[in-house]
């Protein structure tokens, strides 16, 4: 017992509705704020005189905020434990939340932005870490929360939309940011009494032993080379050369660094021997690359190729993200990880093949029917991948390598606003819908090559303990290269 409150006794449920509903809870904070600021960015250019067009780095300030952050809070939960980090993050949401809704000018607003996504990335790394450990404490099987997480998070992206507009309607656009506060308050109440309190944190040295520790100056380097990288992607398609190529030089500097490094935030070496977590983050990439390119991009095309309203356009939208949270649950209870995989795959380069025979006159019940198919084909990709992670991953590296999942997605969504702003240059016609589907018919091929040729992919997630989530390659806890989780040498 630690920190006056107890953990669950041997016979106790280790995934409990409080624990799980605390995780949730944290879970859908990033997709809620990734989509809940759309619909206040035109209110807010008027506010404060901006076009809109510089309004929108509301949108990618916190995209990139949190494919940083959330390798780093992983690797943050494994140093100073999942539950501070957790509680860390509600605290930082909850000032985000009050500076966005009092800021005057877009700078601080985009401050504000960056500290919600980076709070918000603290739930995801730090729950997954929890549940892996208490999966192999307990010998519980995780997948019931583990689906519960894809499906809550999957239906959130979505729910954001509407929310936004019923707060700006109902109290200004400040709303979408004030909304943080009792929802941060909330998760720190239910994070404080039902999370297991953590173990205390080793002392480790000063200051700068503890910068090198946690790799501050890899996740800074990381930080700018994906910031130059999304600058030259949203420059598209009037390419910015410059920004790719300083995009190449941090990235360079990235690589050098990591493999020199004592505690990497990502273990190059161990990662490029992990082929199968490797090929887990590719697959994911190219997922959400369809996932987003489907939402966003029937979207525009059928207000600009049908004559929809924004409106009617979104509810359209709203059964793939349905279809995708119906079938997660059923399959993460199953623990099955590679069918869905492979099944997900097939029905993603079908779905691409798909969109080539839409047009202007296609009937709108086929349009649903294949954004619904779409949704099962992501619903089924993000369970599979999820768990693969779990099963992959080194047992105490799982918050970090959770959090790389997570940030190849934020890779696959930004790359897919690219792919829909050269495609609908001239406008959001059949033409433009058939090269986003010229675009990602060879992704999901590759993604399906991906599947079906890992060898190392499990058929079911383990039950529990250490041996049976060893990832492939791995000798024991250590990991092939003779070090713990945090490069402290065991020989």
């Amino acid at each position: 017992m630690t920190g006056g409150r107890r953990t669950p006794s041997a016979g106790a449920t280790a995934f409990n509705r409080r624990f799980s509903l605390t995780l949730v809870t944290a879970a859908v904070l990033n997709p809620v704020n990734s989509s809940i600021v759309a619909t206040a960015l035109v209110p807010i250019g008027e506010s404060l005189g901006t076009p809109v067009g510089r309004v929108a780095v509301l949108v990618t300030g916190l995209y990139i905020a949190s494919a940083v952050a959330q390798p780093a809070m992983g690797r943050f939960a494994q140093w100073f434990g999942p539950r501070r980090v957790f509680l860390a993050g509600a605290v930082v949401v909850a000032v985000g939340g009050a500076v966005g809704a009092l800021a005057q000018d877009l700078t601080t607003l985009t401050v504000a932005r960056v500290l919600i996504g980076i709070g918000t990335s603290a739930g995801f790394p730090s729950g997954m870490l929890m549940i892996r450990r208490r999966a192999d404490e307990s010998g519980e099987h995780p997948g019931r929360v583990l689906g519960t997480l894809v499906a809550t998070s999957q239906v959130t992206v979505l729910l954001g939309l509407p929310l936004g507009g019923l707060l700006v309607s109902a109290a200004g656009w400040r709303a979408t940011f004030w909304i943080n506060i009792p929802l941060a308050v909330a998760l720190l109440v239910m994070a404080y009494f039902w999370l297991p309190s953590d173990d205390r944190p080793a002392r480790r040295g000063g200051v700068r032993r503890l910068a090198g520790e946690l790799d501050l100056l890899g996740i800074a380097l990381f930080g700018t080379g994906l910031t130059l990288l999304v600058g030259f992607l949203v420059s598209l398609p009037q390419a910015h050369w410059v920004l790719l190529c300083a995009a190449l030089v941090a990235g360079g500097l990235l690589v050098g660094w990591e493999l020199r490094a004592a505690t990497p935030l990502v273990d190059l070496r161990d990662l490029l021997a992990n082929r199968a977590l490797l090929t887990t983050y590719l697959r994911t990439a190219g997922g959400m690359l369809m996932a987003y390119t489907v939402m966003y991009g029937l979207t525009q095309w059928l207000q600009g190729s049908r004559g929809l309203s924004a409106t009617v356009a979104g509810l359209l939208i709203v059964p793939m993200s349905a279809a995708g949270a119906l079938v997660s649950g059923p399959v993460a209870r199953r623990g099955l990880v590679k069918v869905p995989l492979v099944v997900s795959a097939v029905l993603g380069v079908g779905m691409a093949v798909a969109l080539l025979l839409l047009s202007g006159s296609t009937p709108i019940v086929v349009v649903v029917a294949v954004t619904t198919v779409v949704g099962v084909a992501v619903g089924l990709a993000t369970v599979g991948n999820q768990a693969a992670v779990f099963a992959q991953a080194d047992r105490e590296d799982t918050g970090v390598a959770a959090g790389l999942m997570r940030t190849s997605g934020y890779v696959g969504a930004i790359a897919s606003g690219s792919i829909i702003a050269v495609a609908f240059r001239e406008g959001s016609s059949d033409t433009g819908l058939h090269i986003i589907a010229e675009v990602l018919i060879p992704v999901m091929v590759v993604v399906l090559l991906l599947t079906v040729f890992e060898r190392h992919l499990p058929r079911r997630l383990p039950v529990s303990g250490r041996a049976a989530a060893e990832p492939p390659g791995s000798l024991g806890p250590a990991g092939p290269t003779g070090r713990e989780p945090g490069g402290r040498s065991v020989h």
